[in-house]
């Protein structure tokens, strides 16, 4: 049934239990899936806790960081133009190069973003984000 002007509710992806690699792709394909929807969206992204060590830069997958920047290259005028807030939930204790991603915000993904520890607060404003 299509309602018109119902607004959206927010994707949630949990990718809180896997390996950092395997998050980051799977965020990066849901996100592309969304901007292929051709939808507004907004995102509550529940992120793993960080690897022990500095993560490899290829995974047993064989996706490497380069694959991913060249991902989020390819998505991120779908992201610009749908998505209306990806809401980071991330552990306190994450690496400093992925809390700067987190919130480089629009200059990297392409569209607003908040990180928190707290999900309901990234519900919250993920919700609002989309007028939910």
């Amino acid at each position: 049934m299509d309602i018109q002007g119902a607004a959206p509710a927010p994707r949630e992806i949990d990718t809180s239990g896997l390996p950092m690699d395997q998050a980051q792709a799977l965020v990066l394909d849901e996100l592309r899936a969304l901007t292929e929807r051709a939808e507004l969206f907004a995102a509550i992204l529940l992120m793993p806790a960080p690897p022990e060590g500095r993560t490899p830069a290829a995974s047993a997958s064989g996706t490497s960081t380069a694959d991913r920047v060249r991902t989020l290259k390819l998505i991120r005028p779908g992201l610009t133009a749908l998505c209306r807030g990806l809401a980071f939930v991330a552990p306190a204790d994450i690496p400093a190069e992925r809390a700067e991603a987190i919130h480089s915000g629009e200059q990297l993904w392409g569209c607003p973003t908040m990180a928190t520890q707290d999900v309901t607060a990234a519900r919250a404003w993920a919700g609002a984000r989309v007028g939910g």
